[in-house]
């Protein structure tokens, strides 16, 4: 039987969903106090222990960092049992460590599942990006384009007027150039501090998010992240690896990128079946954060599967003090 055949990927899931909720709900405790490693840490404690509960013989390709910069969850660290099917694990138990220690919006517990080898393994660089939701035809907007033709391209496919579209962009100072073309299209710019995951995924539902396009710079690793959302959720998401210094090309050939300048598409970066969950941790227009209560915390959970395009959202009642 291939390993493909061996994904059971609607046997997964659920036990993918409580992975996110035990990662989501340790950090809790830590929304709006101020210490974000420590947010960070009781999040990766609680993910990988329920990781290693499952039944799967996991490999996390999209981790924490390289095992000397990250002892726990670190790229290509084995989970769980070892008994079930190879997999392989993309994850980021707190998306926005700083969304949780200032209490802002949409940090998420994240993760996501395939076959072994179905998923690119994005070195620990910056990766440009450019994202949209479904129901466009391949090749609307490209990565060659310029900011503003994107902007254009998207419009005329909707039917609509460039200031009737709103791309998502990291506020951050490389992004200045950037912010200032997408204005001067007459388009609207949803700023965020942190969180690139959730961002190109508003992509995905643009009438309950306001979002229509992401664009902008950030983590490769949370790029990989994003695909397997779009896989599920549909839409595009295009990716090229950027590299500022020997150090990080070093680091793309370790992970087996030969090709420094390819673009990436979606199914490029993750190219078989997988299953996707992430927790709202704090508020947020994709999922409401943890909700405390006298004896319990409740926590919303998102569950989606590519095969399938079955997205399942799903309230947990945890009873503290037990």
């Amino acid at each position: 039987m291939s390993k493909a055949a061996e994904f059971h990927d609607r046997m997964l899931s659920l036990g993918l969903a409580r992975v996110s909720e035990a990662a989501a709900l340790a950090s809790a405790r830590l929304i709006g106090r101020g210490d974000e490693k420590a947010a960070d840490q009781a999040a990766v404690d609680a993910m990988r222990t329920q990781l290693n509960s499952l039944d799967i013989a996991g490999v996390v390709v999209i981790g924490e960092g390289e095992r000397d910069e990250a002892p726990m969850l670190y790229i290509g660290e084995e989970v769980g049992t070892g008994s079930g099917p190879a997999v392989d694990i993309a994850l980021d138990p707190l998306e926005g460590t700083t969304l949780t220690a200032k209490d802002m919006p949409n940090a998420l517990a994240v993760i996501a599942m395939g076959p072994r080898g179905s998923m690119l393994h994005a070195p620990d660089v910056y990766m440009d990006k450019l994202a949209i939701g479904p129901g466009f035809k391949p090749g609307v907007v490209t990565l060659t384009m310029s900011p503003s033709e994107r902007v254009s391209a998207l419009a005329a496919a909707k039917g609509c007027s460039t200031e009737d579209i709103t791309v998502c962009v990291l506020e951050r100072p490389r992004h200045e150039d950037l912010i200032a073309e997408l204005r001067s299209t007459g388009a609207a710019i949803r700023l965020i501090t942190d969180g690139d995951v959730a961002g190109v995924m508003h992509c995905a539902e643009p009438d309950k998010t306001g979002i229509d396009m992401y664009m902008g710079s950030g983590g490769a690793p949370e790029g990989v992240l994003a695909a397997a959302a779009l896989k599920c959720m549909g839409g595009q998401i295009f990716g090229k690896l950027l590299f500022r210094n020997d150090d990080e090309r070093g680091r793309a050939a370790n992970a087996g990128v030969t090709n420094l300048d390819r673009v990436y598409t979606r199914d490029d970066m993750v190219s078989g079946d997988v299953i996707f969950a992430a927790t709202g941790v704090t508020d947020g227009s994709l999922l409401p954060g943890i909700k405390r209560e006298p004896g319990a915390l409740t926590a919303e959970t998102i569950l989606m599967r590519s095969k399938t395009g079955s997205v399942r959202r799903m309230s947990y009642r945890h009873p503290t003090g037990r």
